[in-house]
């Protein structure tokens, strides 16, 4: 069965956006153990991003998705590629990166689709 360039396309979106919310998870669990050390924090997030840098680079028409690239883009910059990076920086960019990455998945939830006819009903439940 051969597909079509529109369904191979699709497929290789979803495991783009996949592979994004995978790594912004596994950062969110990194931080939240207050046991991993910088090294250990380097190494997991290094062998995500290699995972992720094998993808063919998709166009994200989502804000949420294409805030999260940025914002996976940019802590790999400032930690990986620092090499001052240590247990004590580590230590005080966990709570503001959690902080980010919580603002991140407000953005996700606040953009979920909800039928016209329920926001109605709910707006005029106090009315009865």
């Amino acid at each position: 069965m051969a597909f079509t360039q529109k369904q191979i396309d699709k497929f290789n979106r979803q495991k783009y956006i996949i592979e994004l919310e995978k790594i912004s998870k596994n950062i969110f669990r990194m931080l939240r153990d207050s046991n991993i050390t910088a090294k250990q924090f380097i190494n997991k997030f290094q062998e995500l991003k290699k995972r992720f840098d094998k993808r063919e680079d998709i166009r994200l028409d989502s804000e949420y998705h294409q805030h999260l690239k940025a914002y996976i883009l940019r802590l790999h910059k400032d930690t990986c590629l620092d090499i001052d990076f240590n247990d004590k920086i580590l230590k005080d960019i966990r709570e503001p990166e959690m902080s980010n990455l919580n603002r991140l998945q407000k953005l996700k939830n606040a953009t979920s689709y909800k039928k016209e006819k329920h926001k109605s009903r709910e707006k005029n439940q106090d009315w009865g």
